[in-house]
């Protein structure tokens, strides 16, 4: 049975290489994730049309599983929910997972397309902007249908992209760790998550269920200033979100927030330490596109196996080292990491 279970938005990436015009047209912005509106419709066929376009298996929850499958190394170890459509985009996930070892549990939409990502990368940075389509019709049915594998979990995940699909699949697994002592992680994810007040509101109902909570320096700024906190300090931030009472008995919750080259901020109880990450070569870089979720792949990992927080930090450092020099979410055959 999978240790790991991600629950998320199932989304075919299609990634180019665009210029500044490219961002001027679609107002788009260099390390942000939207949804896209009627105005970024074109985007998707123009991405499609070019050259060196890429399609790879994507969504932020999927991409830290698949992630997790790789660094363990052991077929089966994660599992992952989402829904996708009947369709050639929804074929080549499945087949992406199967490749990876991930215990693939999709939703089925056979009136809807597969959900799309449109990733334009320039000077190495990406912006994404989704059309969740399929994504965007997960049922709990689902998840209640396929509860023994949530239970069997040691942890849950998901994105917070996941809140504008199905809060309810969240409650219910965050309630299922919590019943059987599994650990429940969520991740911040984007500025508009913690920016729409009825987003924010569902990682504030879930938070006292949540053990990890993930982000990134952007992100924990937004977070802040959505709430009227007045601060731009990583740490402080970190700081009152670990703060936040659990439920039950739960061990006090750990915020990790990554910041990018920059060692990574922990708080724990009000207590922050740093953890470094190694530098990469200018040079060494392709795209950045996927390294958030491959951290948060690589701790899950570390965590799965029983490891402590630093060599959390260091398998996740890791693999977002090794994601970062691929296009999109893409990594060699086997990792030269042993957990």
């Amino acid at each position: 049975m999978a240790v790991i279970l991600g629950m998320g938005n199932p989304l075919l990436d299609i990634s180019a290489e665009v210029t500044q015009e490219t961002f001027d047209k679609y107002g788009l912005i260099p390390g942000n994730a939207i949804l896209a509106e009627e105005k970024h419709q074109p985007l998707f066929k123009e991405l499609a049309a070019k050259p060196d376009v890429l399609y790879v298996a994507g969504g932020a929850t999927q991409n830290t599983i698949r992630v997790a499958q790789w660094m363990l190394q052991e077929p089966g170890k994660t599992a992952y929910m989402g829904c996708i459509g009947d369709d050639e985009f929804g074929k080549k996930l499945t087949d992406a997972c199967k490749k990876d070892g991930v215990d693939c549990k999709y939703m089925i939409d056979k009136t809807t397309p597969t959900g799309a990502c449109a990733v334009t990368i320039m000077n190495k940075e990406r912006s994404l902007t989704t059309n969740l389509n399929a994504a965007n019709n997960y049922k709990a049915d689902h998840l209640r249908a396929n509860m023994a594998t949530c239970s069997a979990a040691k942890i849950v995940y998901s994105a917070g992209f996941f809140i504008t699909v199905s809060p309810e699949s969240m409650e219910i697994a965050s309630n299922e760790m919590l019943k059987t002592g599994g650990t429940y992680c969520m991740n911040l994810s984007a500025p508009f998550i913690v920016q729409v007040p009825p987003f924010r509101a569902v990682i504030e109902k879930t938070l006292p269920l949540c053990d990890y909570l993930f982000g990134n320096e952007t992100e924990a700024r937004a977070y802040a200033e959505a709430v009227g906190w007045d601060t731009e300090d990583v740490e402080f931030i970190a700081t009152r979100l670990s703060l936040v009472p659990m439920a039950g008995s739960k061990p006090y919750r750990k915020v990790v927030i990554t910041q990018g080259a920059d060692p990574t901020v922990v708080a724990i109880r009000g207590e922050v330490k740093k953890y470094p990450v190694a530098a990469l070569p200018k040079e060494k870089l392709v795209d950045t596109n996927g390294a958030g979720d491959a951290f948060v792949g690589g701790f899950l990992a570390a965590l799965s196996k029983g490891k402590d927080m630093e060599a959390c930090c260091k398998a996740g450092t890791y693999s977002a080292s090794v994601v970062i020099q691929h296009s999109g979410c893409t990594y060699p055959a086997k990792p030269d990491y042993t957990i």
